[in-house]
């Protein structure tokens, strides 16, 4: 039996937070077209709102990196798995996360697509946990701090398990740090 996990942030909280930061995108971007490169697999649920609550023409890509596996702590070696399929050079570019933790991986993807000419980058990211920081990464768009626990729901997982889950939930006892 799966156990469920306690929620941190219901589903109400994330869906107005969710409005908010569209809003924000919208009024930066003054009506110039944005292009949304959600970081595969975590944040399909958020990107998929987030797209919706954006008032200005708006595309769509992905990108998937590992260096978690099925593991609660990153290796350290991030890959790429699967790489975009469409040229950001001259776009406004706004990398989507679900969770900005150690931020290596993040300081790897946004060197790595700096080198291919977007007009700008932005980073926005539905929650951060600061206290793990091992690289500087400057997010542009904030849903939520949170505090440093493992956490599952809305997009994210433990073992490719609980993303279907409106809420962000803890896993007790799950990758204890």
């Amino acid at each position: 039996m799966t156990p469920t996990p306690k929620k941190l942030i219901d589903e109400d909280t994330i869906r107005a937070r969710v409005a908010e930061l569209g809003a924000m995108i919208s009024r930066d971007q003054g009506g110039r077209e944005v292009h949304l490169l959600g970081i595969l697999r975590g944040s399909f649920v958020f990107m998929a709102d987030l797209a919706r609550q954006i008032a200005v023409p708006t595309t769509v890509d992905f990108i998937a990196l590992s260096s978690y596996g099925d593991e609660t702590v990153s290796s350290g070696v991030v890959k790429i798995e699967i790489d975009l399929g469409i040229s950001i050079r001259d776009r406004e570019v706004i990398i989507v996360e679900d969770i900005v933790d150690t931020g290596l991986t993040l300081q790897y993807l946004l060197r790595n697509l700096a080198t291919r000419g977007p007009r700008s980058m932005k980073l926005c990211a539905l929650l951060s946990k600061p206290s793990r920081r091992k690289a500087t990464v400057d997010i542009d768009y904030l849903g939520f701090e949170i505090p440093d626990e493992f956490v599952v729901g809305y997009g994210l997982d433990h073992a490719q398990r609980y993303r279907n889950l409106p809420y962000i939930g803890v896993m007790d006892g799950v990758g204890e740090v």
